[in-house]
């Protein structure tokens, strides 16, 4: 089943697929055999086996997949986030069915025969499609014979259609690049010179493939299809290269928004919500071991659908197909289990990370980022340090942790995407990575920021890294209780007539000293240099649906 997994990140989207019905329902036979019944036909009369094997055979034979890189981490986060999309699928359609059987059993009647995911509802116009391609019809009538003769003739009465999209150039030259990060000349004045030299990346000519290989795929289906927005979500991707041989990684998007990842050691709590969800994602590609005995708040959740499965597992009635899925779904629950039990993850409300492509991460270009390389975002005149925490989709690029994007937006949310416009610049520094993989320490990330940012030319003047606070709840303070009472019993007795002993006397406190300035290069940028400007502690967290189209 694992191997199944891998669909989303292939942009496989099992959310919307065509069911055939039968024309008759058989005799209404008691609301538990009717619900077996039809879910039995839902799993059956679909494309989603088919459109499964696809993917498998796509990357099984995909050359990337010989060469991963963190296997572990990639292909397990990968798989969790396409599990979290099917379960949600199947909770969909499973609330449906109830509502439908519920319905007819008020009633007296049969249920009836209806599209179990209320997407599938008919298009009335397509001309308001969801993926905002603009649609043109034109009706053309022609004088024909007899209506019997025509009825018989397959050209009589059609239907043409035709989807035509350009491929994006990338842009190149520093002119370009400025029309989507301004100034970017005087914030790296390194960069003019590396451009001289620069190369196209693969990643760029790779990924529209990857976006029109999709397209193609799905333009029978009309609303199912990429959106003009995630088509045309990537305006360059380059390969520089410094005078000392720093190698960059520069992609210039917008950015969508990631509301992933799980710690106990740092976020001992969660909403229930989130901890029932089965859209929350408690991974992250970047993940380190356990540091406390504080378990992850994600693992409740978890046990309780391993328990729930078990359960509906040894039921009598599950069909023979429902229980070798519940299997599966079993093994796939215990394997998260232990690593929520043995390792900690970002989490994406409090860490400022970004996302890149699977199949970026998994190359074997020397230019490709890697889990945890070190990354400067540029927006709106201001640099951010942050690392590469997660891989996406390999059809679209520009995502960042909800801590990030809300730093570029403040009405940034797990609904709502902080930058529509292709005007974030990401800076990646392949092989920057470090050896071990620790939790988070901003102050280390902006500093090793700096430091690679010198190799490439420095900052202009004027311009300085963000410097990131820690929003995680810390606990109260451990109350001193003062000695009690009883304690004199226990102190050391003198003789009578003996002298009393010396009263101890705390040592002298060192003389206070006046706090020292700090040297410009290190005072905290952005917002932080201003009390009045400093971010609010994050908002709780909150269920995520799906991510804006």
């Amino acid at each position: 089943m694992t191997a199944r997994l891998v669909l989303r990140s292939l942009g496989m989207d099992a959310k919307k697929t065509p069911k055939k019905h039968s024309k008759k329902l058989l005799t209404w036979l008691g609301t538990p055999i009717l619900f077996i019944v039809l879910f039995a036909a839902t799993v059956c009369f679909t494309d989603f086996p088919a459109r499964i094997k696809l993917a498998i055979k796509g990357i099984l034979v995909s050359p990337a997949s010989t060469r991963l890189t963190d296997p572990d981490d990639i292909y397990r986060q990968a798989a969790a986030k396409i599990r979290a999309d099917l379960e949600a699928n199947y909770e969909r359609e499973i609330a449906v069915l109830k509502k439908s059987l519920a319905d007819a059993q008020a009633q007296n009647t049969s249920p009836p025969v209806a599209p179990l995911d209320p997407d599938l509802n008919r298009i009335t116009d397509v001309r308001k499609l969801r993926s905002g391609i603009p649609f043109k019809t034109e009706v053309n009538l022609e004088k024909g014979g007899i209506a019997s003769r025509e009825r018989l003739d397959d050209t009589s009465y059609t239907v043409s259609y035709k989807l035509s999209l350009r491929v994006p150039s990338p842009a190149k030259s520093i002119a370009e690049l400025e029309l989507s990060t301004p100034e970017l000349s005087k914030i790296l004045p390194g960069l003019p010179a590396m451009l001289e030299k620069s190369e196209l990346s693969p990643s760029f000519s790779k990924l529209y493939s990857n976006k029109t290989t999709r397209i193609s795929r799905d333009a029978t289906a009309l609303n199912e299809i990429l959106t003009k927005h995630n088509l045309y979500d990537c305006e360059t991707i380059l390969h520089l290269r410094s005078a000392s041989g720093r190698r960059v990684f520069l992609l210039q998007a917008d950015m969508d928004v990631v509301s992933d990842g799980s710690d106990g050691d740092r976020l001992p709590t969660m909403p229930m919500e989130i901890v029932n969800s089965s859209n929350y994602q408690p991974f992250t590609s970047y993940g380190w071991p356990k540091k406390s005995p504080i378990p992850n708040p994600m693992l409740a959740g978890w046990e309780n659908r391993v328990i729930a499965a078990q359960k509906e597992l040894a039921a009598a009635a599950t069909p023979a197909d429902r229980k070798s899925w519940l299997r599966e779904r079993i093994q796939y629950l215990k394997t998260g289990i232990a690593d929520l039990k043995s390792r900690s993850f970002l989490v994406a409300d409090y860490d400022p990370f970004i996302v890149i492509p699977v199949d970026i991460l998994s190359s074997s270009d020397p230019y490709a980022p890697k889990v945890g390389d070190y990354t400067v975002v540029l927006y709106g005149g201001k640099l951010y340090p942050a690392i590469v925490g997660d891989g996406g989709p390999t059809f679209k690029v520009g995502e960042a942790s909800l801590r990030l994007s809300r730093e570029l937006n403040p009405k940034a949310s797990s609904y709502s995407r902080p930058v529509s416009d292709l005007k974030v610049s990401y800076l990646v520094f392949p092989g920057s990575r470090d050896s071990v993989k620790t939790p988070p320490d901003y102050e280390k990330w902006r500093q090793r920021c700096h430091e690679l940012l010198g190799e490439i030319g420095g900052l202009g003047e004027g311009y300085q890294l963000h410097a990131w606070q820690d929003l995680f709840p810390k606990p109260p303070p451990v109350p001193v209780s003062p000695p009690s009472p009883a304690s004199d019993a226990t102190a050391p007795q003198t003789a009578p007539g003996s002298p009393a002993p010396a009263a101890s006397t705390p040592p002298a406190s060192p003389p206070v000293r006046a706090a020292e300035p700090l040297p410009a290069d290190a005072r905290p940028s952005g917002t932080l240099g201003n009390p009045a400007n400093s971010p609010s502690p994050a908002p709780p967290l909150k269920v995520p649906e799906s991510r804006p189209q």
